[in-house]
């Protein structure tokens, strides 16, 4: 609702708020006459406290989600660092039982 709100605001602002239309036109006798016609529109006053608190409330919403995708990104790597020391530790554990199995007794 809010973003609907912002968007339309938006537009409204950079829409043109006055517009003129010129006719010119020679009769046979060679006489030019003009017609000039402007039509203006009103927009309407803009609610500063509002449209401070909207900017607010997006600021606070796009530092929130860039904080959760920090916070995901240190997860995964968390995630692979672990996965990784495993994966190691299994190797090792593997290969010292491959060594065990072949090593010859005397």
């Amino acid at each position: 609702m809010r973003t609907t709100l912002i968007v339309l605001t938006a537009a409204l602002l950079v829409g043109c708020n006055q517009k003129t239309e010129t006719q010119t036109t020679e009769t046979p006798t060679g006489t030019v006459e003009t017609k000039t016609t402007t039509v203006t529109m009103t927009v309407p006053s803009i609610d500063t406290t509002a449209t401070a608190e909207m900017k607010a409330d997006v600021k606070a919403g796009i530092n929130n989600a860039a904080a959760a995708t920090r916070e995901a990104g240190h997860d995964v790597a968390n995630g692979a660092r672990d996965a990784a020391h495993a994966t190691g530790t299994a190797m090792e554990a593997t290969g010292k039982a491959i060594q065990k199995k072949t090593t010859k007794k005397h």
